[in-house]
């Protein structure tokens, strides 16, 4: 589990905790991962102490607003289930992804493996996919993109766009729109031809979740005394004062 369920804390340690997963996400959205929890807890008004109470790492922490991002994405997609247009309903999903992404670093870092060994963030994830199946299958009933395209690949392309953008973001903010709209005509059925390669599978996904956690290249490339070993030292240093 990532930390004790809400419901389970009195009240105002409830609001400490919602009042730190809106510290970090707004910290992490900002300066990326390497934002530091003093700087979370600041924000937050409490404690370093505090922090660690609820999450015990840094870690944790990021699972916990991951699940929150996740589950924000999943409620948009829901939300169009029913939308007369599916073609467009599944545009506005893949822009909402763009857009979560270009506003919230965390997101998009947190998204690229770090965390995804969590439980939770596992859950969220598997009902971010069965809505992005759905409204997958209602464009490609419609006959609106390629009978050959997957829930998977719609949830993925969108990072495409934003990377494509992302060098050019300070003085062409909205360029991620022209990459997006270049994707999207891609996935039209008309002059469609054979892909090389099949769409990637929720087992795959979840192998490289477990990759970037235990030792792949995503790993690899974290630098020794990461963000746990740097907590544990602030937890020792609050600890002794």
């Amino acid at each position: 589990m990532t930390s004790t369920p809400p419901s389970r804390l009195r009240a105002d340690a409830a609001h400490n905790r919602r009042a730190l997963l809106d510290a970090a996400a707004a910290t992490f959205a900002e300066q990326g991962m390497d934002a530091s929890i003093a700087q979370i807890a600041v924000r937050a008004g409490v404690g370093k102490g505090t922090v660690f109470r609820h999450f015990a790492t840094k870690s944790h922490l990021v699972a916990a607003i991951l699940c929150d991002r996740l589950d924000e994405f999943t409620a948009a997609g829901t939300a169009l289930l029913d939308a007369a247009d599916p073609e467009a309903a599944l545009l506005e999903f893949m822009t909402t992804g763009v857009q979560m992404q270009a506003r919230d670093r965390c997101f998009c870092e947190a998204g690229a493996g770090i965390a995804h060994s969590d439980p939770e963030v596992r859950a969220a994830s598997g009902r971010l996919f069965k809505t992005a199946e759905a409204l997958t299958d209602r464009a490609r009933r419609q006959g609106s993109v390629r009978a050959d395209i997957t829930g998977e690949d719609i949830l993925l392309l969108p990072r495409a766009a934003y990377e494509a953008a992302a060098p050019m973001g300070d003085v062409a903010p909205d360029l991620w729109r022209r990459y997006l709209s270049v994707i999207f005509d891609g996935l039209r059925p008309e002059a469609a031809r054979p892909l090389p390669h099949p769409a990637p599978t929720s087992d795959q996904f979840a192998a490289m979740d477990e990759s970037a956690t235990n030792g792949g290249p995503k790993a690899q490339r974290r630098r020794p005394g990461g963000p746990d070993r740097l907590e544990q030292a602030a937890k020792e240093a609050d600890s002794s004062s």
